[in-house]
């Protein structure tokens, strides 16, 4: 792999954009990165984009042919399938909410466990409880008596960094991270090493690789992607397919490998603001040019499965895009497999609710990824539709064709079942050494050497080191989303039987090179340290959950600045290690360092990291950077456009940087401090990291780590709203004083909020209120015994069952009630000891006269003037 220096870098950059390979997408990059997207150029573009042009799309020469005699099978099976077989194959209920009775009664074509699902709802279940639900499921698939057809089942998974759901699997670098390394024969074979954990606990099929070209690094999916550049997300894609399904024309979807699905098709990581699940404005070429790359190479790779985008394109939701799905994806690409919806995306086209929804059969799609249990509903009304005609049967029979083809290409009629494969069971493969040896390369190959005042790097590991820094000793948060649980929260260093946390990996090392450390979080040290190695970052989180409003990090709250200022003014040199899912602006955090590595979300293996920043006892450099940026670094916390080929390309640090050891740094330690948002601050999320949520349970608080939780007064969980997982249900039996709240580790400043006419917003839906007697208060907890509570009973009374209500109390009236804006651990309380159901959602600490984020008026707003 070829190394830039920064004088190199530039060159780089200006021959990439001399040759660009259109004009047009120059253009259109250069009209984002400015914002320029007024409502008159939005319409323009929309009226455009109707005006579809199939010349700009490839016919690819795919690398799996159609077999005469698969087809006949196909052929054969069809004529003896009912609709109702039919329509199973095409439904994809979540092993939360189907059992193996209802496999064996209705014969779904796959099912799923979405992040934070397990067998037996068990987080810690064994890769053997893995494979008896596979089995169970198998036997149950094929069990003929009733229906008289026997077609096996598929188990998808959402296997992104590794075999992600098992504990003590092989954890691999987030996908920006290997975008860095820039090494696609690594990227095969952490793929084909996947492919083997998986093939472990049974599972057939994985829903990776993404293949999003990011635009916009506010997106909360940015760390999903590769690269900003379409050329290398192509060649992963094609590396990853290969790794994950075999070489079309070797070993194809052979004992050791699963069916791959390049997602999500497409524009997923060019929306407007970064938003998931956005709208994407780009012109068909840059759609094509840009955003379809990926599909080039992970088609021509052999993928067998695509998955739908929840994203729009010019306002039409992808599930029910019938050009995109079906004239350009099936017809003129070619691709023959199956495409998959996402979680209820369907759901989310005009006119469909997630248990009826025709016009995304008619679009295209083939499975209704359809957790919860609307699958039965949907199952019934599918039926139903196409018995009325308003689904064709020749779409349902092109459906279920596409389906029986994967099956019988991965040979799933011919192979043992599940618990009987080749390496089924084969329990030592999970995260084996020679596994995690890979991914331990791949955590070196990732970093990318941003600042190097000095040479401090690398250090001599007979020092006395400071290992600081909240990440230095947290396997989950060096993970990142997607990690055991959907959004990586709740995880402990337990949770990862094998893997190294970046602290033991020093440790370990320094130990054995006869050097002292010290791990102290806060940087309280007992002993002064010869140099600090300060890690520090991002909290875990998935799409959604992950959205910013911009690129500034620890905006409003400069927790770990102050770490590294404390550091420094002791005399202590000071390494940062930044663990993140995106560049961000931390130019107060580079100034602060002497060093600065941006390590991305490196996975299980976190002794990558002091393979490279330690040299070996004798002093000799043992692992050199090779990591550049793929990845644009912003010279501003607005600058979320920033991407290689842009006409006003104006980075901090450009595509293609990095620094190796001798280099000398390119940046100045005195970079400007200033935000560019002023002291305006934005709405503040109080469902999302840092905040927690707990219920009380038997007199103390009990912290909220799944996607369940009872105490004797209170149930909760989470439900859909809008999106997967973003609301909150709350039950409170009536037993006693139930309690809910939303708080922090450590006291949060509101006053800035409150000078700005801060207000706690939230949207609520009572469900049940029948026997609703005691009075519901909802309150704060501050560091001060404050006891500020609003009686809110009556809302409740009076509010329709089951409708979406939206409410706000403005924080002057806490502070005239005694609340203290300085300290807040709790923002959000709610007690009752009467008997109440209600569902929350968009609670967030809002400013001025603004709406909460779902857009409502406010039936209830409470003001203190």
């Amino acid at each position: 792999m070829t190394k830039f220096t920064t004088t190199q870098t530039k060159k780089r950059i200006a021959s990439a954009m001399l040759l660009s390979a259109s004009s047009v997408l120059l253009a259109a990059c250069n009209q984002q990165s400015q914002g320029v997207n007024s409502n008159e150029q939005a319409a323009d573009a929309q009226a455009s984009a109707k005006q579809h042009n199939l010349d700009i799309w490839p016919e690819l020469d795919l690398p799996v042919k159609q077999d005469p005699k698969i087809e006949q099978k196909i052929r054969d099976m069809l004529a003896t399938m009912t609709l109702e077989q039919k329509v199973a194959q095409m439904i994809q209920p979540e092993i939360r909410d189907i059992s193996v009775d209802d496999m064996r009664k209705y014969g779904f074509g796959s099912y799923l466990n979405g992040g934070g699902a397990f067998p037996n709802n068990d987080k810690h279940a064994t890769p053997a409880d893995w494979i008896k639900l596979a089995e169970d499921m198998y036997q149950a698939s094929i069990d003929d008596s009733e229906d008289g057809i026997a077609i096996p089942t598929m188990w998808g998974t959402d296997a992104v960094h590794g075999h992600n759901n098992v504990i003590g699997a092989t954890l691999f670098p987030h996908n920006i991270g290997l975008g860095a390394a820039n090494n696609p024969e690594l990227l095969e074979e952490i793929a084909s090493i996947t492919a083997t954990e998986v093939m472990v606990t049974g599972i057939d099929w994985v829903f990776a690789p993404t293949v999003a070209v990011v635009r916009d690094d506010r997106w909360g999916r940015t760390y999903e992607g590769y690269s900003e550049d379409p050329e290398i997300v192509r060649e992963y894609s094609a590396a990853i397919v290969r790794g994950l399904q075999g070489a079309a024309d070797k070993d194809f979807l052979g004992d050791s490998r699963v069916i791959s699905t390049v997602k999500h098709f497409v524009g997923d990581g060019g929306t407007e603001n970064g938003d998931d699940q956005g709208n994407n404005l780009a012109s068909e070429q840059e759609l094509f040019e840009i955003h379809a790359q990926g599909y080039v190479g992970g088609l021509s790779a052999g993928s067998q499965s695509v998955m739908a985008s929840f994203n729009s394109w010019h306002g039409e939701k992808i599930h029910g895009n019938k050009y995109l799905l079906t004239d350009v994806l099936k017809n003129k690409m070619g691709f023959d497999g199956f495409v998959v919806g996402d979680w209820n995306g369907h759901g989310q086209i005009p006119g469909c609710s997630n248990d009826n929804c025709s016009q995304t059969i008619n679009a295209g799609l083939d499975i209704f990824m359809v957790p919860t249990d609307a699958w039965k509903p949907l199952y019934e009304n599918t039926i139903a539709q196409v018995n009325s005609g308003e689904i064709p049967m020749s779409r349902i029979d092109d459906a279920v064709s596409r389906i029986l083809r994967v099956k019988l290409r991965a040979g799933l009629f011919d192979k043992p079942s599940p618990a009987n494969r080749p390496v089924s069971g084969k329990l030592e493969l999970i995260g084996a050494s020679e596994h995690r040896a890979v991914a331990r390369q791949a955590v070196r190959e990732s970093l990318v050497l941003l600042k190097n005042n000095d040479q401090l790097l690398p250090l001599k590991p007979n020092q006395k080191i400071l290992l600081a820094g909240d990440a230095a000793d947290n396997i989950g948060k060096q993970s990142g989303g997607w990690t055991i649980t959907w959004q990586g929260t709740g995880n402990t260093n337990a949770d990862f039987p094998g893997g190294t946390s970046i602290y033991a990996g020093f440790e370990q090392a320094v130990t054995a090179a006869g050097g002292e450390i010290e791990l102290a979080v806060d940087g309280a040290y007992q002993h002064k340290p010869d140099v600090a190695v300060v890690v520090f970052g991002e909290e875990p989180y998935a799409e959604g959950n992950g959205d910013l409003d911009n690129l500034e990090y620890q905006r409003g709250n400069k927790r770990d600045l102050a770490l590294l200022k404390s550091l420094r003014a002791k005399g202590i040199p000071v390494v940062s290690v930044f663990i993140s899912g995106r560049p961000l602006w931390v130019n107060a955090e580079l100034n602060a360092s002497d060093a600065f590595v941006a390590a991305w979300l490196p996975g299980s293996e976190g002794n990558g990291v002091a393979d490279v920043l330690l040299t070996d006892a004798q002093g000799e450099i043992q692992n050199d950077f090779v990591g550049t940026l793929s990845f644009s670094w912003p010279n501003s916390a607005t600058q979320a456009v920033v991407n290689r080929g842009d006409a006003d390309y104006q980075p901090l640090l450009p595509y293609g940087f990095g620094l190796q050891y001798g280099d000398e740094s390119a940046l100045a330690n005195d970079l400007s401090e200033e935000t560019t948002i002023g002291s305006a601050l934005e709405s503040l999320n109080l469902m999302t990291l840092p905040w927690r949520q707990a219920i009380n349970k038997q007199g103390e608080l009990q912290f909220i780590t799944s996607n369940t939780a009872s105490s004797e007064f209170v149930n909760y969980r989470t439900t859909d709203r809008v999106v997967q997982e973003d609301a909150r249900q709350i039950d409170f039996n009536g037993k006693g004083v139930g309690h809910f709240e939303i708080n922090d580790n450590f006291p949060f400043d509101l006053r800035g909020y409150a000078e700005q006419n801060g207000a706690i917003s939230f949207s609520y839906r009572v469900t049940d209120k029948a026997n609703l007697s005691g009075a519901v208060y909802l309150a704060m907890r501050c560091e001060s015994d404050c006891d500020v509570t609003f009686d809110i009973s009556q809302w409740l009374i009076e509010a329709e069952t089951d409708k979406w209500h939206s409410a706000k109390i403005d924080l002057a009236c806490y502070e005239k009630k005694g609340a203290t804006m300085d300290k807040i651990f709790a923002p959000f309380v709610l007690r009752t000891n009467g008997q109440l159901g209600i569902t929350l959602s968009n609670i967030e600490v809002s400013l001025g006269a603004e709406n909460s984020q779902d857009g409502q008026s406010k039936d209830h707003h409470i003001t203190c003037e």
